[in-house]
């Protein structure tokens, strides 16, 4: 008999940091590695990231963008080139400064994303209008050497994503790309892993360095109280083609630089999928994306069982599992007689399988089948029948239905509106995220964090509030004032603690 493993020893309401590790790692959806900040993508946890790339790239290949790869080392000279770009990004870039005991020349830069890896060959590719629009994606993984404390999936050293960049003839056509690519995101995060985003404008203080303006859409993790930036859409404006010569000719020999747009999306994508949805017996996984969909467990089966009626019940367990596999349901027949029932329901639970069917031998004089639903926990009984995969794909529906439904309900019970600071700061160690009137100065967006900061003995112990976004959609506003200076606002803004 093998021995069964122990679930989660903590609640993810009590120690949401430690339960948070439990879940990624006895669900096999990730493990720890030997240098600090990396970590093992797993099966479980690296099946949904390839469900999300199949999507993405479909998605983007209609608005006519190509896949490419492109190298992982930079030269020194390209990644200094704008300096604005490179001094947010310059405490994390890893340098390879030697190649055994020889000291590189020139010492080449391991990508923290690609724009000046990119550009220089943006400019050879292009110089007539008829070049344009350059779109192009890549899939790959960059290196930001984190500083402070990492996080599985959701801050570490080494990051999967994908990142896309394009050059455009005129401002208009590359601002619709923009939003076209967010809500591309925004639909992702809806349609496959049953996740609420808010779409919304970075304010100058958190845009992309190097950036005109800066899209995004920001999640929320209510347990921990905090917004977390789940993926960007840049505008580059002429900033970077200025800078590596990315130019066309226009009108009668003319030239012109070109406007460009980055855009990415990294596997933090999976790590707020797992917060969110995850609860006290483990993983809990949107069905429309989760490796297994449907795991079957023959019950009531012992030693005392006869062969005959051993094969009458598996007989009936393939045949489901072979129609729900014609329909391209993900299936799972877990039929080990080493270990309980019981052993299989937890196996299953911690690891997010989505639906579970139980099938017995007196369900089978019923004809019916126990099918239970790892989201809320229930059961119900179901004839056996042809509609079989008919019924388990309502299912999967409904789940994924009632996952994004529970947590937009949470999301929006922390969202609050807040004219004053005092209310400020006592929501937000509510673990709220706040609608805020702000003038929009960089002066006030200072003050608002630090003044929403808890200190002890001069270190900062909780972060303060910074700015999320600025939302597309939002309460209008009216008569109201900065909550700091108290002049005029035209919006709303989105602050909370974040990631």
């Amino acid at each position: 008999m093998a021995k069964q493993k122990f679930g989660l020893t903590v609640n993810k309401a009590e120690n949401f940091s430690s339960w948070y590790t439990q879940v990624l790692v006895k669900g096999e959806f990730l493990d720890y590695y030997d240098v600090k900040g990396c970590y093992i993508l797993r099966p479980n946890g690296y099946f949904i990231w390839n469900e999300i790339r199949k999507w993405f790239t479909n998605e983007i290949e209609k608005l006519g963008v190509e896949e490419c790869l492109f190298p992982m080392l930079i030269p020194k000279t390209f990644l200094e080139k704008e300096e604005s770009h490179i001094s947010d990004f310059s405490p994390e870039v890893a340098w390879i400064t030697k190649c055994g005991n020889e000291v590189l020349h020139e010492p080449v830069a391991i990508r923290p994303t690609s724009e000046t890896v990119m550009y220089p060959s943006f400019a050879r590719w292009i110089s007539s209008h008829r070049d344009l629009p350059l779109k192009v994606n890549q899939w790959c993984n960059i290196l930001r050497w984190e500083l402070r404390g990492t996080t599985p999936l959701i801050r570490s050293k080494e990051i999967l994503w994908q990142e896309g960049h394009t050059a455009h003839i005129d401002k208009e056509e590359a601002d619709k790309e923009v939003l076209d690519i967010l809500d591309l995101y925004y639909r992702m995060y809806k349609e496959l892993l049953a996740v609420p985003v808010i779409k919304g404008l970075k304010t100058e203080t958190e845009k992309f360095a190097g950036s005109d303006y800066s899209t995004t859409v920001e999640g929320f993790i209510p347990q921990a109280g905090k917004g977390i930036q789940a993926a960007t859409s840049h505008h580059l404006g002429q900033n970077f083609s200025k800078m590596f010569d990315v130019k066309v000719q226009v009108d009668d020999g003319v030239s012109d630089f070109v406007y460009q747009n980055s855009w990415g999306m990294t596997t933090r994508s999976l790590g707020i999928a797992v917060m969110i949805h995850s609860d006290d017996k483990g993983l809990v996984l949107p069905p429309k994306v989760a490796k297994i969909q449907v795991v079957i467990i023959p019950c009531g089966l012992s030693v005392k069982t006869s062969t005959e009626d051993k094969n009458k019940l598996l007989k009936v367990i393939n045949r489901i599992k072979n129609q729900l596999l014609l329909s391209k349901i993900r299936v799972h027949i877990d039929d080990r007689d080493n270990v309980t029932v019981g052993y299989k329901f937890n196996h299953w639970e911690i690891r997010g399988v989505p639906i579970r069917i139980e099938i017995g031998l007196k369900d089978l004089e019923k004809n019916e089948m126990c099918i239970y639903k790892r989201n809320t926990g229930t059961k119900n009984q179901y004839t056996i029948d042809d509609n079989v995969t008919e019924k388990i794909q309502l299912l999967i529906n409904d789940i994924h239905e009632e996952m994004y439904n529970t947590a937009l309900k949470e999301q929006e019970s922390k969202i609050l509106y807040i004219n004053n600071i005092f209310d400020f700061v006592e929501k937000l160690d509510e673990n709220c995220i706040l609608m805020t009137p702000w003038c929009e100065s960089s002066q006030c967006e200072e003050k608002i964090k630090t003044m929403s900061t808890k200190f002890e003995d001069e270190k900062i112990l909780i972060a303060g509030a910074k700015s999320l976004c600025i939302p597309f959609e939002s309460r209008k506003i009216e008569h109201e004032t900065c909550i700091i200076c108290k002049s005029a606002c035209k919006r709303y803004t989105l602050f909370g603690r974040s990631y």
